[in-house]
């Protein structure tokens, strides 16, 4: 522990770098959590040790700098989809994206100095309460980017069932917790303070049996057995992402998607009862609507296009698919008008060819969907981050799709999932919720981290998740975030299973992020309290 004091007082900010680098190993795919609450905890003892405002601040934000970069390092492949953009422009985009969410971690570390600097087991709830805050701001910030929450780390474990009461910020500052107690509990045996220490262990346990204390009280019911579910079907065709949209490929891609469509029998007797078939986000490049003007459909008009998705279906089949949607200028002749914007949509389609509803996705991906100030950054060149004459336009929010007797559908598109509290509509709440992605961007640590984040949505809200995408990971998640069937990255497959079985509205569901909020309050005034009686 002498050197380790040494090695603090002498380092901080090299070891709060390197702290903040291991971090990022607990998260997929390398799943090393236990590294992770180690270097949380030499973090926060390197915090505490400091004497000055800017000091605290600067060991804040290289940790961050650390922390992001590695778990974000999947964004460099991105680009390289990007107008061909070089993929050591990505690594800069990372850097740069990175120095701006450093801020987060280093204002979580500067408001718990600044309110309980010297008192260490009130440090820890501080730091607890004040990473809430942060992460929860995160989320909504510049339009927000709230990938890998601390609590994901920690999905496979029951632990996370508490995110049912707490939702996914007040299970990351469990997380906390957990690694601020180990390193007070570590520091106080070393240094003979053993009411610290003894204090430190007891709150350790009493961290690990609140979550579980948690879960079970936010926890639903099971609305139904899982034998009154419909029949589904996941489909992962493996289009990869320099073929999804490359000229003359049309007729390859929708021959790969209905071969895994069409209906098999494996000896069950339900094989001819109705389905809900699953297919990516944009799953294919044809236009759906019909009023379009006719150059806008390149010779596939929409009559044949659902023709030929209706040929893959048996009676009362509906087809779930990511489609685009383009917005055209209400004036001018029908036929002569411009398109002026698209959507990135969901469409319900059933056997009959008719479209049962659209989801139009909200949480648009700026630089890649949309160019903010695009007349300014065109004029820089920098259109070629998000190509094409228009942008994407947003959808109103969640909202439910009715598809009859085979349930209501929810719809999150690709990183829309990540938002917590923000995936349902409270008012119409839907039985499953769908999330259909394109993950070939994200390189090979961007499609575990997606799947984990889906799981905690599920858990939150008590309604299974069915994730389908080009490349992988597709997945068919359970209202406790339990994988059912996945199909793994690179490969073409099929899942065929019933869904699983909704709750009712767990304790999140009925109130989202205000509890997560509370509890970040009740845990700073826990530590305000510490304080005045440590005095």
């Amino acid at each position: 522990m002498r050197i380790l004091d040494i090695l603090i007082n002498k380092y901080p900010f090299w070891l709060s770098l390197i702290a903040g680098v291991v971090s990022a190993t607990g998260f997929a795919p390398l799943h090393l959590w236990p590294t992770s609450l180690f270097a949380l905890a030499l973090w926060m003892a390197i915090v505490s040790s400091l004497g000055s405002r800017k000091a605290v601040f600067l060991a804040g934000w290289l940790f961050g700098l650390g922390h992001f970069i590695v778990g974000l390092n999947w964004i460099a492949k991105a680009f390289t989809f990007q107008a061909a953009m070089p993929e050591w422009l990505g690594y800069i985009a990372v850097i740069l994206l990175s120095l701006f969410l450093a801020i987060y971690p280093a204002l979580t570390a500067l408001g718990s100095w600044l309110l309980v600097k010297g008192r260490p087991i009130a440090f820890v709830f501080a730091f607890a309460g004040f990473w809430i805050v942060t992460e929860w701001l995160r989320s909504w910030v510049f339009s927000g980017f709230i990938w890998n929450p601390l609590g994901v780390i920690l999905v496979e474990t029951p632990l996370a069932l508490s995110t049912r009461s707490i939702g996914t910020y007040g299970f990351s500052a469990m997380v906390i917790g957990i690694s601020g107690f180990i390193g007070t509990a570590i520091s106080g045996l070393l240094n003979s303070q053993w009411r610290i220490a003894a204090g430190s262990v007891a709150l350790f346990i009493m961290v690990g049996i609140s979550a579980v204390l948690l879960g079970f009280v936010g926890s639903g019911d099971e609305i139904s057995k899982s034998g009154d579910q419909p029949n589904i079907t996941v489909v992962q065709p493996n289009i990869g992402q320099q073929d999804k949209w490359q000229t003359g490929y049309e007729d390859l891609n929708l021959t790969k998607l209905a071969q895994l469509t069409m209906p098999i029998d494996n000896g069950r007797t339900d094989s001819d009862e109705p389905r809900i078939l699953f297919w990516p986000e944009a799953a294919i490049p044809d236009y759906l609507e019909t009023g379009y003007p006719e150059r806008y459909y390149y010779g596939r008009p929409p009559q044949m296009v659902r023709g030929q998705l209706a040929s893959l279906m048996q009676p009362g089949d509906v087809l779930v698919l990511g489609a685009l949607k383009l917005e055209f200028e209400e004036t001018g002749a029908p036929d002569e008008r411009r398109a002026i914007g698209a959507r990135n949509s969901v469409f319900a389609m059933d056997s009959n060819r008719e479209i049962l509803g659209r989801y139009d996705k909200s949480h648009l991906v700026p630089y890649g969907e949309y160019l903010p100030m695009r007349p300014l950054l065109s004029a820089f060149g920098l259109s070629r981050l998000a190509p094409g004459d228009f942008d994407f336009w947003p959808g109103p929010g969640p909202q439910s799709l009715d598809l009859g007797s085979l349930g209501k559908a929810g719809l999150q598109v690709c990183y829309e999932i990540i938002f917590s509290g923000q995936v349902v509509n409270r008012e119409d709440r839907p039985d499953f919720i769908f999330n259909p992605s394109n993950d070939a961007w994200f390189g090979s640590w961007g499609p575990p981290q997606h799947l984990a984040q889906a799981r905690l949505r599920a858990v939150e809200e008590g309604l299974p998740i069915i994730r389908s995408t080009p490349t992988g990971i597709s997945a068919v998640i359970t209202s406790r975030g339990k994988i059912v069937d996945s199909i793994p990255m690179g490969q073409a497959g099929r899942i065929d299973t019933k869904m699983p079985p909704p709750e009712t509205p767990t304790l999140f569901a009925r109130y989202g992020n205000v509890l997560s909020l509370g509890f970040a309050l009740l845990l700073i005034l826990c530590a305000i309290a510490i304080r005045l009686r440590t005095r």
